[in-house]
């Protein structure tokens, strides 16, 4: 990508938003804490940070989702936006949002999508297809894009689906200040480029200028340093709830703002070192291709936890799923316990018989069932050994969960409560309960403490030591860096679907894993 295509000068004209003292705490925990930043009019303004930096809590207060704690200011264009900012007047203030996974709908038409806006706010006695079309067209040659305005979205590629939900919210803004022309909006961006390739990152950019030249603003949201270095002006940099800098990305190097992220010179190393019992692999990935994944292969000890990691869009949350036959995998071979498997072929049913066990990240999605009881919940994989001589009964069943609840601390431990009731952190417990029942050889995990608090992790921590110590080899997919450091015995970093570089030892910190991860992602270094 070419640099020198877009730095300028940031516009003359003022600031079109302004956040000052925003504070936002979540009970004890300060995700926010008295941050302030402003994005001027005309001006692509990077948000860079790592996973709980707080990007994600700011964005959620501007769209009206999350209440700041008192004091905090935010002004549109020089006027007082009142806070909460109300979620159905976002868009008349003068904010649109494109979030990573869009919100389009993918069985109605590329037409039907972009006027969404005004099927919430205008009333239509009926609508003039033939003429919605013919708009939506005018609308994408505008741009010089060549999107079907009657093409149903779910046919579309990745990249004009990203194409067509930042025109949309372009034009929302558009549509909602033309009673007011001094004010063109603020387009938020929030992380739209990991699943695009190169050529369709080249194009969505090209959109963005197209919008700025109009004198609208953009905050684009990335884990991409390379990418705020080619499409902003400026960039804000947060790290644990604070803004630490605020920098002209032109005169930024790369290192500089990874460094400025991570909170440490990359230079600057420290570490300890797991052992490991045994060396021999025990489980052994060759070749594992799929969608946006591959090939990839890795072996695996008894007894090992083996940390993968990257940056959004690089894959490694993929490979969980394809190892237990969760998701579709094009090819590949796995090995375990003296057996091979056609990774093709392989289904949750077959994995399940081979040993393996798989808590995906998405507890209530597809972890668990929130409206059951917990008692039902963690019973799943081993109701056969749950009948008696008159079949299973519902008192067996609880007295289970009872007495697994108490092992693993889930509390309250009431087994005939619904999943969703518990805490965050007491409904991982319990599903974590629910797979080392059954004692598995390998054991595959997503994000498992994502929205954990530190007890219930440090209890998650301990009991997959355990598990490890009693031979099992466990694979943890996650983001969050400190805790791979802290329970890893080695951890692989994945950039574009494969492995880039596996950290051991010494090299096994937080600060090392983050700092791989944006070298990894690197297209100058």
């Amino acid at each position: 990508m070419n640099q020198s295509l877009h730095k300028r000068r940031v516009p003359d004209g003022g600031a079109a938003l302004e956040i000052t003292h925003l504070t936002k705490r979540f009970g004890g925990a300060v995700a926010l804490n008295d941050v302030s930043l402003s994005v001027e009019r005309g001006e692509v303004h990077g948000l860079l940070g790592s996973n709980g930096s707080g990007k994600s809590t700011l964005i959620k207060v501007l769209a009206g989702f999350h209440t700041p704690e008192p004091g905090a200011e935010v002004r549109l264009y020089g006027q007082k936006a009142p806070l909460p900012i109300p979620g159905p007047k976002v868009r008349a203030m003068g904010l649109a949002f494109v979030h990573q996974h869009l919100g389009l709908i993918p069985s109605l038409s590329v037409t039907e999508n972009l006027l969404l806006g005004d099927f919430a706010t205008v009333d239509r006695w009926a609508i003039n297809w033939r003429s919605a079309n013919s708009d939506a067209a005018a609308v994408f040659a505008g741009f010089n894009l060549d999107i079907d305005p009657r093409a149903i979205v779910g046919s579309l590629s990745a990249v004009q689906q990203a194409l067509l939900a930042i025109v949309r919210a372009y034009e929302d803004l558009r549509n909602a200040s033309e009673d007011h022309a001094d004010r063109p909006g603020v387009l938020v961006l929030d992380e739209p480029t990991p699943f695009l390739p190169s050529a369709g990152v080249e194009q969505l950019f090209r959109l963005i200028r197209q919008c700025i030249e109009t004198g609208a603003s953009v905050i684009f949201v990335s884990h991409d340093v390379d990418e705020v270095r080619e499409i902003t002006d400026r960039a804000t940099i947060l790290r644990d709830g604070h803004v630490i800098d605020t920098v002209a990305t032109a005169s930024t190097p790369h290192g500089a703002f990874v460094e400025r992220i991570i909170g440490r010179n990359m230079n600057a190393y420290g570490g300890h070192a797991k052992k490991l019992a045994s060396s021999e692999p025990s489980v052994r990935v060759t070749d594992l291709v799929a969608h946006g994944v591959g090939p990839v292969q890795f072996d695996m000890a008894e007894g090992e936890i083996l940390g993968i990691t990257g940056l959004i869009g690089s894959g490694f949350d993929n490979v969980p799923a394809l190892l237990y036959g969760a998701q579709e995998s094009m090819s590949g071979q796995l090995e375990i316990a003296g057996s091979t498997v056609l990774l093709s072929q392989l289904t949750p049913e077959d994995a399940l018989a081979h040993g393996m066990a798989y808590l995906p990240a998405d507890r209530m999605g597809k972890a668990g069932v929130g409206s059951l009881p917990v008692a039902d919940n963690v019973a799943m994989p081993v109701y056969q050994n749950l009948r008696g001589a008159f079949g299973l009964t519902t008192n067996q069943i609880e007295a289970h969960a009872r007495s697994l609840g108490a092992q693993a601390g889930v509390k309250p431990n009431i087994p005939d409560m619904p999943l969703a009731a518990l805490s965050g952190g007491n409904m991982q417990k319990a599903l974590m309960a629910k797979w080392l029942q059954i004692a598995p050889r390998f054991l595959l995990l997503d994000e498992p403490t994502q929205g954990v608090d530190v007890g219930a992790r440090q209890q998650i921590w301990d009991a997959l030591d355990r598990t490890a110590e009693n031979g099992a080899s466990i694979l943890v997919a996650s983001t969050d860096c400190e805790q791979l450091a802290q329970i890893c015995h080695r951890v692989l970093i994945f950039a574009r679907g494969g492995i880039v570089a596996e950290l051991t030892g010494a090299d096994l910190t937080k600060e090392t894993i983050a700092e791989h991860c944006y070298r990894s992602m690197s297209r100058i270094a």
